[in-house]
């Protein structure tokens, strides 16, 4: 900088010090002495808000299921909260408390709060978005989640064995209208769904009519007027998938699971 655009910068200091001591305030002075208008601090504050993603595990799995979307999560710039639940002994409700609990700690100051689930985590999101979302809610992205109920689920219900390895929750996962699925409210909010078509267990894949991930169909995945991405990936490691990740991120990014509109991978190896 040149020594007169110094000196012309030095002035204009002087200058509004001078106004300010005139009759301004203490708070007054000090936002003319630096230049700053009165809304200046707002957008700033909103820019410096971390943006925090939940994420929610499916049946019978732990939050370390998340790890490998975690980091990858993370390596993309998000504050990332996992919430861990007993999946297979307890009801819906009390999940649904858990990630409650688990927002109230994590994201009271964030900046947007984002929410992925997998498989019986997308219900518990849905469930616990259409009782309480949180102020500052931004995107959801559900990965395999019975979104109109499981076939296999309604299947293994009525084996008295099977029954009781599903759990409550397992079991109100069905296709039917007074089931858990069917009774959950449409999202007002930006939602998409991530779906699988590759299966691991042929056995059960002959129960489930149509394309699947082993655990269920595709179309059971389906909502109207939410976009629905299907990956050649299984229901148990859709979450470790790198191609699931990157339509994740796009999708946080831009509500979109288009790759014009974001343009990006999510980073880190895999």
């Amino acid at each position: 900088m040149s020594a007169a655009r110094i000196l012309g910068n030095m002035k204009t200091l002087r200058r509004r010090m001078r106004a300010a001591r005139s009759g301004m305030s203490w708070l007054g002075f000090l936002c003319v002495a630096a230049a700053c208008g009165p809304d200046d601090a707002s957008p700033s504050a909103q820019l410096d808000a971390p943006e925090f993603v939940v994420l929610v595990h499916g049946l019978g799995r732990t939050e370390h299921s998340m790890a490998v979307l975690a980091q990858r999560l993370r390596w993309a710039g998000y504050e990332v909260a996992v919430v861990g639940y007993e999946s297979l002994s307890a009801p819906v409700s009390e999940h649904v408390a858990a990630v409650r609990q688990a927002v109230e700690r994590c994201c009271a100051d964030a900046g947007r709060v984002h929410f992925v689930g997998h498989s019986l985590g997308g219900i518990v999101v849905r469930s616990y978005l259409g009782a309480e979302p949180p102020r500052a809610l931004g995107r959801v992205v559900l990965l395999s989640p019975p979104n109109r109920g499981s076939e296999l689920a309604e299947r293994l219900r009525e084996i008295p064995l099977a029954s009781d390895a599903l759990g409550p929750s397992g079991r109100v996962l069905g296709t039917r209208r007074d089931d858990l699925p069917a009774r959950l409210p449409p999202p007002a909010y930006e939602m998409g769904v991530i779906m699988g078509n590759r299966s691991l267990n042929p056995v059960s894949s002959a129960m489930i009519q149509g394309p699947d991930d082993g655990i269920v169909a595709v179309e059971r995945g389906k909502l109207a007027d939410v976009p629905m991405l299907v990956l050649p990936r299984s229901h148990t490691f859709i979450m470790n998938s790198r191609h699931a990740a990157d339509a994740v991120v796009r999708f946080l990014r831009t509500g979109s699971f288009d790759d014009d509109d974001a343009g990006k991978r999510a980073p880190g190896p895999g």
